[in-house]
């Protein structure tokens, strides 16, 4: 699976679990983000996918499915209950030169 941001390809280390398989299903996807609360992008599937939540402290890059529904990236950190999705294999300032702005886009293929 590839995720861009904007026109960006970014590398990605996606987990093992069924929520991924279960995004994959959903390809192409394109998600129009918005941010959200100072440290993270948040947009919505459009679908409901399985998920396993369990609390957790996000650190920047790391990608998680909230509520089934809404892909969320992070920039910043935050404690929730999420499931893990990936991470983007960035730097932390490359992290937060694509994701600290408004009008954020995520296309996965």
């Amino acid at each position: 699976m590839h995720l861009y941001i904007g026109n960006k390809e970014v590398p990605v280390k996606w987990e093992n679990n069924d929520s991924v398989t279960a995004l994959k299903k959903l390809l192409p996807l394109t998600i129009s983000m918005s941010k959200f609360g100072g440290f993270e992008q948040v947009g919505s599937l459009g679908h409901k996918i399985v998920s396993n939540d369990r609390q957790t402290k996000t650190k920047p890059g790391d990608i998680v499915l909230y509520s089934s529904r809404q892909l969320v990236m992070f920039y910043g950190t935050n404690s929730w209950a999420y499931t893990r999705l990936g991470h983007l294999d960035l730097s932390k300032e490359e992290i937060r030169d694509l994701l600290d702005r408004n009008n954020v886009t995520v296309t996965l293929k």
